[in-house]
């Protein structure tokens, strides 16, 4: 009793016996969270593991997975554009040999691309970027092949650049047409030309693809053999009436019996057949220069 009467040696034992009270209620708390912790590990034994506790091999297996997955993406890419680039390639080996010329006009009206013939037949450097009516320029369209460039009054003017047009806002699948053209350093050609829808897999239009041809030779044979018509017509007649006359003075010389007379019409006689020789000749000699310019150009 003297001893709990003494209170510095009271408070020890107080302290003392909170200590002992406090880590017995740990030891017990201690204890219960271990039990706690077993028990959670019991209820879920297949629950997944963190990222941090994977092993090494399978963040290994996972990287080269992708890493292939990678490398058949690059492979894959590279056989597309190659294919493309082939693609490509043939399609300008195939516009660069034709000898008509191609002009692909886009959904925009403009000129996507174009091959040497076509810029060789228009006079252009270079036809991407232009429009119908810039590369054309009022080419006004014949009404037949045989007929003449130049409209009747009253009649509507028809550009080539109108076709082009009637193709790309109007639906039109095919427009087949002949008109002069001049270049743009004043080269007087004539052309064919031929306008074509390009349809799309949707059913929707793509654009127009344009082919020119050069009929600017045959047109001038056509037109040569036309003029020979004319003068082989007007030789005729004038070889009738030549002939018509001689044979007047031959008539008038049988039944004269006058010398001086006789002497004027032989003269008479003469100079009709020099006249009808000399424009024979003429003729013939025309002739064989217009077949032999009209076989030369066929032969190019």
């Amino acid at each position: 009793m003297r001893i709990f009467a003494n209170p510095v040696l009271l408070r020890a034992a107080i302290v003392l016996i909170c200590s002992a009270c406090a880590f017995l209620m740990g030891l017990l708390l201690l204890r219960m969270l271990r039990k706690n912790i077993a028990e959670e590990a019991d209820l879920s034994p297949k629950a997944p593991r963190s990222l941090e506790a994977l092993p090494l091999h399978l963040y290994n297996t996972v990287i080269q997975q992708l890493k292939q997955q990678k490398h058949e993406l690059q492979v894959r890419s590279q056989a597309e554009q190659h294919r493309a680039r082939t693609s490509e390639s043939f399609s300008q080996s195939v516009l660069s040999s034709l000898s008509c010329g191609v002009l692909v006009f886009g959904n925009n009206g403009l000129v996507k691309t174009s091959n040497p013939a076509a810029k060789v037949i228009l006079g252009f450097a270079s036809a991407t970027g232009m429009g119908a009516d810039d590369i054309f320029r009022g080419a006004v369209v014949r009404r037949a092949p045989s007929g003449a460039g130049i409209a009747e009054p009253g009649d509507e003017l028809v550009t080539v650049a109108d076709e082009v047009d009637m193709v790309l806002r109007e639906g039109s699948k095919r427009r087949e047409v002949e008109a002069e053209y001049e270049t743009p350093a004043g080269a007087k050609r004539f052309i064919a030309v031929t306008v074509s829808a390009l349809p799309a897999v949707d059913g929707g239009l793509l654009g127009a693809v344009c082919l020119i041809n050069d009929r600017t030779e045959i047109a001038e044979i056509q037109q040569q053999r036309e003029l020979q018509g004319e003068i082989s017509a007007e030789m005729a007649f004038q070889l009738r009436s030549s002939l018509a006359t001689i044979s007047g003075y031959a008539q008038q010389l049988a039944n004269s019996r006058d010398v001086e007379m006789a002497r004027q019409l032989a003269t008479d006689i003469a100079q009709e057949a020099a006249q009808l020789d000399h424009s024979i000749g003429g003729f013939l000699t025309h002739r064989n220069t217009t077949q032999g310019a009209a076989a030369g150009g066929s032969n190019k």
